[in-house]
């Protein structure tokens, strides 16, 4: 007996479909392991995720880099990553299939998962999300036709998925997904104190002559528009949504392409999505330096204080997360070795400076100029 699992695996990798994601549900157990084994294979990727919201990102990147994406998640996961459909994939128009198990709507023992699960397709409507109900198997020739569409012309698509399908195989049995461990033992860290005397615009022009034809990736607002100002090239892509992103996106893009790529992030971005950290230890991208420049402050909404500046240090955080090449940096000497250093990556510099914003004009390349112009240069044009 064929398992309709099967059936849907053939059809993605009939459609090209070669960088998946997912986050776990009891209703496509069986689904999730065989994706991770049938997509971990070069050229082939699968990513375990810690956040919806992240694996937006990280999808986003890797389609940046001309991979086919597809994430698997639950429908309550939606509510946690639709600002990211909305203000950067669907806002760049990047390619992105969402297989969604939608709870709620077929035997449902969890009471708290019928708000969402009945309510997500007007909740889907709503955000202007395309959406196919798959009620079947039957229902795969949907999911055939609407992935052509998903890749040739960069949508995004939602494909509700009925717990039904999926009886007669939960029946038999849902074998346990694997482990991933990281190799290691547990450290104990003590925080290097350094004292800022920097703004974010000043370490900018420091590393500038060190970004010189790297990837790299800058966090949205006032980072973006200093980088811009400072530094522009072809290969910057500047996100202009999307708070807590930079990071995922740079990590998919990372996983996709062997050029070098620097993330410049910030300390309110990351204490958004603290959980890439941990995906990209897993995943131990050799090509990645992680630039976490943390003035302490939510520098393009007012200069409202993070966390960082009383009970949060970031460079500990990424080293509890499984991340062992970090440094901390505060000088215009420091921050210059540390751009020189070279080793595995992936690269955590935590970059301190003090708060404040230049004011520098808005940027005046146009999203999808960016995007177009951000593609040729990972395509080697």
């Amino acid at each position: 007996m064929r398992y309709p699992e099967e059936d849907l695996i053939a059809l993605l990798k009939n459609a090209g479909v070669d960088f998946t994601s997912s986050l776990p549900c009891e209703k496509i157990g069986r689904l999730l392991e065989m994706v991770e084994t049938e997509f971990s294979n070069p050229p082939l990727r699968h990513v375990p995720l810690t956040r919806e919201e992240e694996g937006v990102g990280i999808s986003a990147g890797a389609a940046l880099a001309g991979k086919r994406p597809a994430m698997f998640v639950q429908s309550s996961g939606i509510g946690n990553m639709l600002n990211a459909l909305l203000s950067l994939t669907g806002f760049y128009e990047l390619p992105l299939a969402l297989f969604v198990s939608q709870r709620g709507i077929y035997k449902e023992k969890i009471a708290a998962q019928l708000p969402m699960g009945r309510r997500l397709p007007k909740i889907l409507r709503a955000a202007g999300v395309p959406f196919s109900i798959i009620s079947t198997r039957g229902d795969f020739g949907t999911v055939e036709k609407k992935l052509d569409t998903v890749y040739k012309k960069n949508k995004t698509h939602a494909f509700l998925m009925s717990p039904a399908i999926w009886e007669e195989s939960a029946k038999k049995g849902t074998p346990q997904a694997p482990l991933h461990p990281i190799a290691g033992s547990r450290l104990k860290h003590s925080a290097t104190r350094l004292v800022p005397h920097l703004t974010r615009f000043a370490v900018l022009n420091i590393i500038a002559p060190y970004l010189n034809n790297k990837v790299v990736v800058c966090n949205l607002g006032f980072p973006s528009k200093e980088l811009f100002y400072v530094h522009h090239q072809p290969s910057n892509f500047y996100m202009l949504g999307s708070m807590g992103m930079a990071t995922p996106v740079g990590l998919g893009v990372s996983l996709s392409t062997e050029k070098e790529v620097v993330v410049i992030d910030g300390d309110g971005s990351l204490l958004m999505n603290p959980g890439s950290l941990a995906t990209a230890a897993l995943l131990t991208p050799r090509d990645l330096t992680i630039f976490a420049i943390d003035n302490s402050a939510y520098g393009s909404t007012g200069n409202q204080p993070t966390l960082t500046g009383s009970c949060v240090d970031l460079e500990l955080t990424a080293k509890g997360f499984g991340i062992k090449n970090t440094l901390k940096a505060a000088t215009e000497k420091q921050f210059v070795d540390a751009m020189k250093k070279k080793g595995k990556g992936p690269r955590f510099i935590h970059a301190l400076a003090v708060s404040g914003n230049r004011d520098v004009p808005n940027i005046d390349v146009p999203h999808l100029e960016i995007k177009k112009q951000f593609q040729e240069f990972l395509r080697g044009k």
